[in-house]
């Protein structure tokens, strides 16, 4: 039997990328999965078409697509209610979902700003409300997963409010670790460093760029999408019981080299 098998995860922000590999990798593991785009619908398809197809001949996956605005909470619980109603449950959420904005700190306009926000921090605050309320009800734990960053700790000019975002999310799955506890719903982040998806693609066409870059990184490479998975595959099985409130970084060890620096 399949670690996750018999499980039900909705995957935020799953039409491309991590988003995409964390929804595949969930299916390979035995979960049912909810696939979440905003605005990508042809990429919700194909990663449904790989969700169905990972459970492989003996273990049958199953999926579904919804659409959802994840910065406006009205969408976020619609989301939610609707893949508890076409499922009949759920018992993992994965808020991968999340947006940047690059300006100067000056230049930040409160639309730029909120737009993070809504996305970064408000969308998670409240569908983590909406499925911790289901889980309660059901009286069966629950696993929640952030997708944070490395700069929930590590400065980066010129994106302050994607940094404040993700240091609000730090400590916000700090205060739901122990909010949540008692019902038996464990939360933590996984905070990933440089990673190679479509976000990253002028650096990845950037060979002076991506050199510097690379010089940080102890291990010499960017990440994968499936680096960021595994690490999610992890914190939402049985395997992960006793672990909440920490955050995981997979960065290649970016971090703590430059803060050795």
């Amino acid at each position: 039997m399949k670690k996750l098998q018999g499980k039900i995860a909705l995957v935020t922000g799953s039409s491309q990328g991590i988003g995409q590999a964390i929804a595949i990798r969930l299916a390979q593991e035995g979960a049912n999965v909810v696939i979440n785009y905003r605005s990508h619908p042809e990429g919700a398809e194909e990663t449904l078409a790989k969700v169905k197809a990972a459970g492989g001949e003996c273990y049958m996956t199953d999926g579904f697509t919804i659409q959802a605005d994840t910065g406006l909470v009205a969408d976020v619980q619609r989301m939610v209610s609707d893949s508890v109603a076409h499922f009949g449950k759920l018992d993992i959420l994965v808020n991968n979902a999340g947006i940047e904005k690059n300006a100067d700190f000056w230049d930040v306009t409160e639309a730029d700003y909120d737009a993070v926000m809504n996305v970064n921090l408000k969308g998670v605050f409240f569908a983590t409300q909406a499925f911790a309320k289901h889980v309660m009800v059901t009286q069966q734990p629950g696993k929640v997963i952030n997708i944070s960053s490395v700069h929930e700790d590590l400065p980066f000019p010129h994106f302050a409010a994607y940094c404040a975002s993700k240091g609000g999310l730090k400590m916000l799955t700090r205060n739901l670790s122990v909010e949540l506890a008692p019902w038996g719903i464990t939360i933590n982040n996984v905070a990933p460093g440089a990673i190679e998806t479509p976000i990253n693609t002028k650096l990845l066409n950037n060979p002076e760029q991506l050199g510097a870059l690379l010089k940080n990184i102890p291990l010499k490479r960017l990440g994968k999408p499936a680096d960021v998975a595994s690490m999610v595959a992890f914190l939402a099985s049985a395997e992960s019981d006793y672990v909440t409130g920490t955050t995981f970084f997979v960065d290649g060890g970016l971090l703590w080299n430059y803060q050795e620096q």
